[in-house]
């Protein structure tokens, strides 16, 4: 028979999200206690402890499961799936975890625009986001010509997409065709910056460049040849 804990541990855990949602709502952040949050869900403080390290921490429950999710996409990526491919792939699967949450994501949202405590927990959370997808590319392009430099930039792009589509999703009160969105702001990206070189020791260098539909030829010939000469 199959354990009942991880169930229990996920029902306290939203419990506990949700119970803090409301208060915080309903008093403010700096007014709620974390004893009034256990309270609420039912549980002892020690309980909530056990589930968050801080108040912060509990209107953010899915974070860390978030990012071993983003860390496993990228370790079992196929060699020959382009790099840019595969961080927007990851970001998109972190996209589609918010939208799993339905009203819980878009409560957050408000309330980090309410209080500047969450707002910064929210830029952080953000930011390993960032540091994630940006050492990935690195450990795959890093070795090229200015390949550090465009993990960087691409790694900064991939996310901000991310998080334009959702901030403007939870604006709406979540709303919108959110995914088609994301879906045309990753291959805007991909198109945008999708020039690779690939290098060998046994062939000869191999550049495939990627363009925007109905770039003009002129424009097209001298991406190649700024690609051939790198």
């Amino acid at each position: 028979m199959t354990s009942g804990v991880p169930d229990r541990r996920r029902r306290v855990r939203e419990a506990l999200t949700a119970a803090a949602i409301d208060l915080f709502q309903a008093q403010g952040y700096e007014e709620t206690t974390v004893d009034e949050i256990a309270a609420a869900a039912g549980v002892g403080r020690r309980t909530f402890f056990r589930y968050f390290p801080s108040k912060e921490d509990v209107i953010f429950p899915d974070h860390e499961a978030r990012l071993l999710r983003v860390a496993e996409v990228f370790a079992t990526a196929p060699i020959d799936e382009s790099p840019l491919s595969v961080a927007c792939r990851a970001v998109h699967g972190v996209l589609e975890a918010y939208l799993d949450e339905g009203v819980i994501a878009v409560q957050r949202y408000r309330l980090t625009r309410d209080f500047p405590q969450l707002r910064a927990r929210e830029i952080a959370s953000a930011h390993s986001y960032h540091i994630a997808v940006t050492r990935y590319l690195v450990g795959r392009v890093g070795d090229e010509p200015d390949g550090a430099l465009w993990a960087e930039v691409a790694g900064s792009a991939v996310v901000a997409a991310h998080n334009h589509v959702l901030r403007q999703y939870l604006k709406a009160g979540g709303k919108g065709d959110v995914l088609g969105k994301a879906d045309r702001a990753f291959r805007y990206i991909r198109e945008t910056l999708g020039v690779t070189a690939a290098r060998s020791e046994d062939v000869d260098d191999v550049v495939v460049a990627v363009m925007r539909r109905g770039m003009p030829l002129a424009s097209v010939m001298s991406r190649i040849e700024d690609a051939l000469e790198r």
